[in-house]
């Protein structure tokens, strides 16, 4: 058994460890050496350790690692992947643990590696005997590239704790709503032709155009139906991401591809737009004889709200002395909300910087991580002294 080491050298060998994850085969990696490393440290602190893989995804696990018993009790999360880098545009190496200017920086400090050697401190000389509920810590796979570790847990049901925190990137403000994700592609199929005459085809690019006009009233009309002000952008918004047809100037286009983005206030289902998006498109397209298809990129993200009212969105406040706040981005709370739990998204990264070259983890963020974490710990774990 691996004794549980200091801080730093856990930052510095979470990072060491590459846990890609992408919807691109070559560029995606198995998180099993950072699982088992995870494992080692926690069983040195006395945590039962569950190593539960992915059904159909080998090489991918989530990590389920429980401290004491009881009802109740609190989850800290996070996803053991990261996104894919562009090794030329990095000014450091990405798997190697820098420190400069007061930042360490590394694939993973922000988003989100770094949280679970931050938990483990938190942790660090708790006795299952001074709990009264478990203090559970999870480490899920392929958050940046499907969710599937998170919708993996809410197929198998698996029962977790009551409050739960995700410690992805917001600067040490609590969160308890995001919007929902849905990425689509828009295909239509018409008729290649000789540009000389029109009527030898039926234009892809010419019919995309006109759904293109018509998702665009469709967006204003979601905007004008849909709206909640906790959101910088109190509306759902829709991005015309990426287009593609034709291939010469001299040939009609048979073949036009349209991949958008749909973000979704809570309350709204994905089912439900989805369903919009499809009739939409059928209308336009068969109405001028192409056929037509709308398909998912990956399985949508639902929207995600914990109740300002939960325990642990109210002990976020508390310590940390911030109003719980409302993002545009995606997360794994709605999943785990699904089994039972209420949750908080709150961590001490940058989004700002997430995804992006030389992401860095601030280091004056680590003792008021660790002090936060050891609140909620005694808060809703730890037995009175």
């Amino acid at each position: 058994m691996t004794a549980l080491p200091p801080l730093l050298t856990m930052l510095a060998e979470l990072i060491a460890i590459p846990s890609i994850s992408s919807l691109d085969p070559a560029l995606d990696q198995g998180n099993r050496p950072l699982i088992e490393r995870l494992g080692d440290w926690l069983e040195a602190s006395g945590f039962r350790l569950e190593i539960l893989p992915l059904p159909n995804h080998p090489n991918k696990y989530n990590l389920i690692a429980t401290l004491g018993s009881g009802p109740g009790g609190l989850v800290l999360a996070g996803h053991s992947d990261t996104v894919p880098y562009d090794a030329a545009l990095w000014t450091h190496d990405p798997f190697k643990l820098t420190e400069l200017d007061g930042r360490y920086y590394g694939l993973g400090t922000a988003d989100m590696k770094s949280f679970f050697a931050l938990a483990l401190e938190a942790a660090r000389g708790i006795k299952a005997n001074e709990l009264h509920s478990p203090l559970i810590i999870l480490a899920t796979a392929d958050e940046e590239s499907s969710m599937r570790g998170a919708r993996a847990l809410v197929e198998a049901r698996r029962p977790l704790g009551r409050h739960a925190l995700i410690g992805e990137p917001t600067g040490l403000r609590p969160v308890r709503l995001h919007k929902g994700v849905m990425e689509t592609r828009i295909r239509l199929i018409g008729q290649s032709g000789h540009a000389s005459n029109p009527a030898l085809g039926r234009n892809a690019i010419e019919g995309m155009h006109a759904v293109i006009a018509a998702l665009l009233d469709w967006r204003a009309e979601l905007q004008a139906r849909f709206h909640h002000p906790a959101f910088a952008v109190p509306h759902p918004t829709l991005n015309l991401g990426s287009i593609r047809g034709g291939d010469n100037p001299n040939r009609i286009c048979g073949i036009c591809e349209l991949q958008l983005d749909l973000r979704l206030l809570p309350g709204l289902e994905p089912a439900a737009l989805a369903a919009e998006l499809t009739s939409l498109v059928a209308r336009v397209a068969e109405s001028r004889g192409f056929n037509w298809s709308v398909e998912p990129l990956f399985a949508a993200i639902p929207p995600g709200e914990t109740p300002a009212e939960a325990a642990i969105v109210r002990a976020c406040e508390s310590f940390t002395g911030q109003p719980a706040e409302a993002v545009n981005f995606g997360t794994e709370l709605p999943f785990f909300n699904q089994l039972g739990m209420e949750t908080v998204v709150l961590g001490p990264g940058d989004i700002a910087c997430a995804h992006q070259p030389d992401e860095f983890l601030p280091i004056e963020r680590i003792a008021s991580t660790i002090e936060l974490l050891d609140a909620l710990i005694r808060r809703f774990c730890r037995k009175a002294a």
